[in-house]
């Protein structure tokens, strides 16, 4: 207990802490995807339509002039002129030399000089190039092909497009899904402080409970609100507190029933030797009136601290040693030990026992039950009255049955008889010797080996308790 309490983890980082930075690393990967994959992808097809389309129109322009046999500036200009296509920013042809025949450029215009850009160098070689890119808001493209004529290779296209326009399609869709971030960052912010502040405000007060109630607080509880695991959560914690606070009141009737029980043989006890000490003519047989007192109330406690140990046990629920015990051969063993008892108080013994009546239990807890049910309708009974023991098996069930003909039990009382130290009629309680523990440890033993024991009204009068166990079957010790 100690160990638990000192080894108190410390916090270091709280839940809405953990809550908000998880959240928001998974808004940022969100924002991140939703920033560059829909770009990425948008340009990729831009890349892709470039590609097409520049390539279908260098390939047009290299079949029209595939039909010359050898290429000259004034040939070039002429197939151009025919040729109808859609206006780009620089378009090139070149001898097979890479000596250029026709350039489009209005700045510096390359014709009469070789060529010195790698896509025309390439082409010449026979390759067809294509190369794209997406920089300063713009997509600039280049292709070049071969022009060949009769499979011979006469010169080269080389087309070049600078497109601002698309560049600015994709800046456009950049910026709204900046805009949209910051958007969904804001209300991502403002609901998580809404949703952290709610669930750690119910987090802290299911602390605040628990502190309370370690305290000793035991009758406090928590309001239940709302429908999810923090609901749930509250209602199991009232009905720990709720358990608690029964344990608790037990335990405090527990040992002040017990004080009482002891203090008063304790007091007799006491009493008797000091009357003793202080007497200096006490005869003999007046003395030997006191000692025997004082032994029937030493046995008195014998008996009550055995109750007591034998409860303890079973509230610690530590295993005895189990077998297959035959309820029979039980029930016999007690009801001869019994039978001086019932003679003193002149209460006839009855059975109807029958065969294969086997349980897995310790032995000694099911001497405990028979002996104490069997006991209490010998000392409760009335003079002539009768004890009938029944013990039977139905449906892999061994039924016992301890029937009396004695003073009974009230209907208000029942509820309460397997209680620790509570009796019905505490006067015959004293007379009998009773400590008010018996039926507590029937109750708990039958519990303990997976039994039950309830009490049944009788027609005639009298007491009926009914305990009924699992029936053994071989083999079930190795499953329990």
């Amino acid at each position: 207990m100690d160990k638990t309490i000192n080894n108190k983890p410390k916090i270091k980082y709280s839940v809405r802490l953990k809550f908000v930075t998880t959240f928001f690393a998974f808004i940022a990967l969100l924002l991140i995807l939703l920033n560059t994959y829909p770009l990425m992808v948008s340009r990729d097809l831009v890349f892709t339509s470039k590609q097409k389309t520049l390539q279908s129109q260098a390939m047009v322009i290299s079949s029209s002039l595939s039909a010359l046999e050898t290429l000259t500036v004034g040939d070039v200009e002429k197939v151009m002129e025919l040729l109808d296509i859609m206006p780009l920013t620089r378009v090139i042809v070149t001898d097979n030399t890479g000596k250029v025949l026709y350039d489009t450029s209005n700045v510096d215009t390359a014709v009469g000089r070789y060529a010195l850009f790698s896509e025309i160098s390439r082409a010449l070689s026979g390759d067809v190039v294509f190369f794209s890119r997406f920089a300063d808001g713009a997509f600039m493209s280049r292709t070049a092909m071969p022009v060949v004529s009769h499979s011979t290779i006469i010169g080269s296209i080389y087309l070049y497009e600078y497109d601002k326009q698309q560049g600015e399609i994709i800046i456009g869709i950049q910026s709204r899904l900046g805009s949209i971030s910051f958007v969904v960052s804001a209300l991502s912010l403002l609901l998580v402080l809404f949703l952290t502040n709610a669930l750690t405000r119910r987090i802290t007060e299911i602390v605040r409970a628990v502190r309370i109630v370690s305290e000793g607080e035991y009758s406090y509880r928590m309001p239940v609100k709302g429908n999810d695991e923090l609901a749930e959560l509250s209602w199991e914690f009232n009905a720990l507190t709720d358990r608690l606070e029964n344990t608790e009141e037990l335990r405090r009737r527990f040992v002040s029933d017990a004080s009482h029980e002891l203090k008063t043989p304790l007091a007799a006890i006491r009493l008797l030797g000091d009357s003793i000490v202080q007497s200096d003519n006490m005869d003999e047989d007046t003395m030997r009136e006191f000692v025997a007192d004082i032994g029937n109330e030493a046995e008195r406690l014998r008996r009550i601290t055995e109750k007591l140990l034998a409860l303890t046990r079973l509230d610690e629920g530590k295993q005895a040693e189990r077998s297959a015990v035959d309820v029979k051969k039980v029930v016999e063993s007690t009801m001869h030990l019994l039978a001086p008892l019932a003679e003193k108080w002149n209460v006839k013994l009855e059975k109807n026992l029958s065969d294969n009546c086997f349980i897995y239990a310790a032995e000694d807890d099911i001497y405990q039950v028979v002996f104490n049910l069997a006991e209490n309708g010998i000392k409760y009974n009335l003079p002539g009255g009768t004890v009938r023991i029944l013990l039977y098996t139905a449906e892999d069930k061994v039924f016992l049955i301890v029937d009396d003909t004695g003073i009974g039990i009230p209907e208000e009382d029942r509820p309460y008889v397997f209680s620790r130290f509570y009796r019905v009629d505490k006067a015959r309680s004293r007379e009998a010797g009773g400590s008010g523990l018996g039926l507590s440890i029937v109750h708990d033993a039958v519990r303990f080996h997976g039994g039950t024991v309830e009490i049944q009204s009788r027609e005639a009068g009298g007491t009926r308790f009914r305990v009924c166990f699992p029936l053994y079957k071989p083999g079930e010790e190795q499953e329990k």
